[in-house]
């Protein structure tokens, strides 16, 4: 179906600086394996638009690395379940691609097997650390004209928002232009380091580090853990959208009324109860991430490149509660979890990690299904993360708008996140895994009760 046609290295065309970057504490917590997302662009007869050429791909990604160029170095281990980035320009990894079915036959593009072809992999099983890039791109094209960007970037060098200011920029050298001084990625992580020295001990209770809760009268959490799973694009209109967010405010009296993602969010969360269908008493929370670039005193800056991401929970609460409560009622527990986020807890979560010995266990991957050091975060729990602000539909390398942008793969239990649409007016894409048994009845809750 598909046919890699080239893979080569694609290395800074500048010389960029060398030696050690310092990761953050929040860095050294994320996940060591890479995010994959797929940009799908459609034929496109306009003559503004510019025509696809591997060569300028390829040496426009040799200028992007300039700027960036922590993506072009290497990971390696340290003591402590840490890492540390070799800055030495050994390249991002460029594979060409063809392949032999049409755009139509990947249907909406749901993060399913077939999906998988549209992307890098590593084979993290015989591939050491030190050898894995920190980023790949897989460029495919298609019969009908149209192409794919599967890109897998390495979480412990860049979050979401990272990653988006890195492919954007990437995508403006590849039409020609040059990058503005704004435009320029901020690298120094020392910002998000520890303050205290000596460290001193957290001064909030920090249970997204903890275990979530567990499924009652469930003595086998591996097995349930392997239970099939199953990815589904679920579509919301806009109109959709406000009535949940109606819904949610309805009511209430709130200086804020509750957001998009509130509302989204809360509703996912209470329909995810529903269709596993648990004991009354089950307990549950959500966890999500808080961006804490603009959470700092003072705010980080907009370019900062690394993972200003930290994770939140939800306080933990029981299935009667979320059903037989308003949607305000999950709505406020997402809010209360977000507002936690604040400069203090921060810095908190920061002396935290620096406290741990080990950071090993307090790392998560959803990437790699079974790895052993994740801890099951699925049923009765869910994750929910956010992409609404994301710039996603920006990514223009010259053949204009995309047609879908989304995860490259989703195959972790209760792992949602919720996207923007295609076009501009407010409608959103839920990108979802639960297991297979509870999926039906999910999707009938989920568009019934709104």
């Amino acid at each position: 179906m598909i046919t890699l046609k080239s893979t080569c290295m694609i290395v800074p065309s500048e010389p960029t600086p060398n030696g050690l970057l310092l990761f953050s504490e929040s860095d050294q917590v994320m996940q060591w394996t890479h995010a994959p997302l797929i940009i799908i662009y459609k034929p496109n007869n306009n003559t503004n638009i510019i025509p696809f050429s591997i060569e300028t791909m390829k040496n426009s990604l040799s200028r992007a690395l300039v700027p960036y160029y922590p993506l072009a170095g290497r990971l390696h281990w340290i003591e402590g379940g840490r890492l540390q980035l070799h800055c030495n320009a050994m390249g991002a990894q460029l594979t060409e691609a063809y392949s032999e079915s049409t755009l139509d036959e990947f249907g909406d593009f749901t993060p399913n097997g077939i999906i998988q072809y549209l992307f890098p992999r590593v084979d993290y099983s015989t591939t050491s650390i030190e050898e894995q890039p920190l980023f790949l791109v897989q460029l495919t094209r298609f019969p009908c004209g149209g192409l794919c960007v599967g890109t897998a970037i390495s979480h412990i060098v860049a979050d979401g928002r990272a990653a988006m200011n890195f492919t954007n920029a990437w995508a403006k050298l590849a039409r020609g232009e040059d990058l503005g001084c704004d435009e320029m990625p901020f690298h120094d992580r020392t910002m998000l380091r520890s303050r205290e020295v000596p460290h001193v001990l957290p001064r909030f209770d920090h249970i997204a580090f903890s275990k979530p809760p567990l499924l009652i009268g469930c003595s086998d959490t591996k097995a349930e853990q392997e239970k099939e799973t199953n990815a589904v694009l679920l579509k919301v209109t806009k109109e959709k959208v406000e009535e949940l967010q109606k819904k949610a405010n309805q009511n209430m009296v709130l200086a804020r009324p509750y957001s998009r993602y509130e509302a989204v969010a809360g509703h996912i969360w209470r329909c995810a109860c529903k269709a596993r269908a648990g004991d009354n008493c089950q307990p549950t929370r959500v966890r999500l991430a808080a961006d804490g670039r603009n959470r700092f005193k003072p705010p980080l800056p907009q370019g900062y490149f690394g993972n200003a991401i930290f994770e939140a929970v939800t306080s933990t609460c029981l299935y009667a509660d979320l059903l037989s409560e308003p949607l305000s009622y999950a709505a406020g527990k997402l809010r209360e979890a977000i507002e936690r986020v604040t400069d203090e807890y921060i810095t908190s979560a920061l002396d935290f990690i620096t406290s741990q010995k080990d950071v090993a266990p307090l790392r998560k991957s959803f990437h790699i299904r079974g790895y052993t050091e994740a801890p099951f975060l699925g049923n009765p729990n869910v994750s929910i993360g956010s992409w609404i602000s994301l710039p996603l539909y920006s990514v223009d390398f010259g053949w204009g708008k995309p047609l879908y942008v989304g995860p490259g793969i989703l195959n972790s239990d209760g792992k949602i996140f919720i996207m923007p649409g295609p076009t501009d007016e407010g409608s959103l894409v839920i990108a979802l895994c639960l297991q297979t048994q509870c999926m039906d009845s999910f999707k009938k809750f989920f568009y019934e009760d709104i």
